[in-house]
């Protein structure tokens, strides 16, 4: 396990590295001056060569990314903004604010989208796909696997907006989404998150739905559980312990990217609910061509996507005996 766990986060390493790099060139390839932008109306070409000192932008391309890189770990001089310490993310170009703290100030909205709304999906998605694979080809098995066909074909933008027109505007049963501290208001935190997490799990549990049906009825119909059957054990033991477990592992597989790829912020949902999360600052970050904000966001995501892989494979191979990890 420690033999996997070390090659699996070497290989992480270099995994983030090159998405850095990757965001970093793609960025200079957008003919806009990010220093220019900062500048203002009344700009002149002095303070256009002082901001872009300050930004740290004067440099050859691969000698402002090494700058970057080293900085995540030794941390960084920048000029007027003064010493950045590790781990170093940088400072936005647009408002000159820390990109580590302004992430580290919008995650607490994020993390709280992506978990509440996974408990919703994974409670509906794999207990709807359970009940229609047992009810295999019988009404409520219909009804189900309908339903996930209409619900994944929705999107978030269509379904979030005409959500807030019924509940909140017309029919005033929910209050405007909105992000409050849990442990300030854990009532005004649900409340105020409910909606987005209905609207972003309903394409989400309509996945796990189909998913699930699909994994438990090939299990159901593998040879060892017709022998489980065959012994005389019980319909319920037989699901559980044989089944439902064997079923497990793929969806246990997709739930933890899933959840990193959420945790990297949910942008659609955060838009149309204008939930300040790391999705919204990343959208910002892009339109405002916010170069270190966005390399900021790029790595913090990627890192939630790689190590849940890491825990994901760990995970596989508890419950499943067969996988070993060497």
């Amino acid at each position: 396990m420690l033999r996997f766990l070390a090659r699996r986060l070497i290989g992480a390493v270099i995994t983030l590295v090159i998405i850095s790099a990757i965001t970093f060139m793609l960025f200079y390839a957008v003919p806009r001056d990010p220093a220019r932008l900062a500048c203002g109306k009344l700009c002149t070409p002095e303070t256009l060569e002082v901001i872009r000192h300050n930004m740290g932008i004067t440099d050859s391309l691969p000698v402002q990314y090494w700058h970057w890189l080293t900085g995540i770990f030794l941390g960084r001089d920048y000029g007027s903004y003064g010493h950045c310490d590790a781990p170093c993310l940088g400072y936005s170009f647009v408002t000159r604010a820390s990109v580590l703290d302004t992430i580290k100030d919008r995650f607490p909205t994020t993390v709280s989208l992506a978990l509440g709304s996974s408990v919703v999906f994974l409670i509906g998605g794999i207990g709807a796909g359970m009940i229609a694979a047992v009810k295999q080809g019988k009404a409520l098995d219909k009804i189900a696997s309908g339903a996930s066909l209409v619900a994944s074909s929705m999107q978030i933008y269509f379904v979030g907006t005409l959500a807030l027109y019924c509940f909140v505007y017309q029919w005033q049963i929910l209050d405007q989404p909105s992000y409050t501290d849990f442990t300030k208001n854990p009532a005004s935190w649900a409340n105020g998150l409910l909606l987005p997490w209905l609207v972003l799990s309903l394409i989400w549990t309509a996945n796990y739905t189909r998913m699930t049906r699909s994994q438990l009825v090939e299990q159901l119909n593998e040879d060892y559980v017709r022998t489980a059957r065959a012994k005389g054990l019980s319909r319920r033991n037989v699901f559980f312990r044989f089944a439902w477990r064997g079923a497990m592992g793929p969806i246990v597989t997709i739930f933890g990217i899933d959840l990193g790829v959420l945790l990297g912020g949910a942008m659609i949902t955060e838009k149309t609910f204008s939930l300040q999360g790391i999705g919204m600052l990343a959208i910002k970050a892009v339109t405002n061509n916010d170069l270190p904000m966005l390399l900021g966001i790029m790595v913090i995501t990627a890192s939630f996507v790689v190590i849940a892989n890491i825990i994901v494979d760990a995970v596989y191979a508890l419950i499943d005996p067969r996988i070993r990890l060497a």
